[in-house]
């Protein structure tokens, strides 16, 4: 199986060609206020006009109420839901839409779920996790490595955590926020590479 690799945080059409053209498995659109890479679910929707259906749509929240996932949802027609484990608890999700749970370093829960995405406490930060600590968790599940990866630093983490998926954001930008063709193109360069090299 080949290695998953997402581009989080896209803004608009122009973002969403360059991760489809450097071969991106998912496209992540963040829907929180909080976040400068925040976007509407229309707004989002329209970046996504001319995406492959062979690539996912992968909508990314923090602590939704269920109806702001709802208005997400209906929207934007998400293929995935990307949200902290215990957020789930309380959304009513339904079964064409995948769920990646965020389970944050140093939080794991009793069981692990099958597929799940990992990063420090704080989304967006650009902070590192612990790699070592990672494959551990990595080897038995479906973990999609988060936090703090670039061009520079990808390939020490495929070998070191062997994951089954990365997603990086503030990695493949030139300011918070605004996203490089080059650097997109760069980041799934050096991920096929290092995949090739397990």
């Amino acid at each position: 199986m080949s290695l998953l690799v997402k581009i989080c945080g896209l803004r608009d059409a122009d973002d969403v060609a360059a991760a489809v053209d450097a071969g991106a498995d998912a496209v992540g659109f963040v829907f929180w206020e909080g976040s400068v890479r925040n976007i509407t679910p229309g707004a989002a929707r329209a970046a996504c006009a001319q995406l492959p259906a062979d690539r996912k749509r992968v909508a990314v929240m923090l602590h939704p109420s269920n109806d702001d996932w709802q208005k997400v949802l209906r929207g934007f027609e998400p293929d995935v839901l990307q949200t902290d484990l215990d957020d789930f608890d309380d959304l009513d999700v339904p079964y064409n839409v995948e769920r990646w749970p965020v389970v944050r370093e140093g939080k794991l829960p009793a069981t692990m779920p099958a597929t799940f995405l990992y990063e420090g406490a704080k989304s967006g930060a650009g902070e590192t996790v612990d790699w070592s600590k990672a494959r551990e968790i990595a080897s038995g599940a479906n973990m999609i490595l988060a936090g703090g990866l670039s061009v520079e630093n990808i390939a020490g983490a495929i070998r070191n955590v062997r994951p089954y998926g990365v997603d990086v954001s503030s990695g493949v930008e030139s300011a918070p926020g605004r996203k490089d063709a080059q650097k997109i193109n760069d980041f799934v360069s050096a991920a096929r590479a290092a995949e090739k090299n397990l």
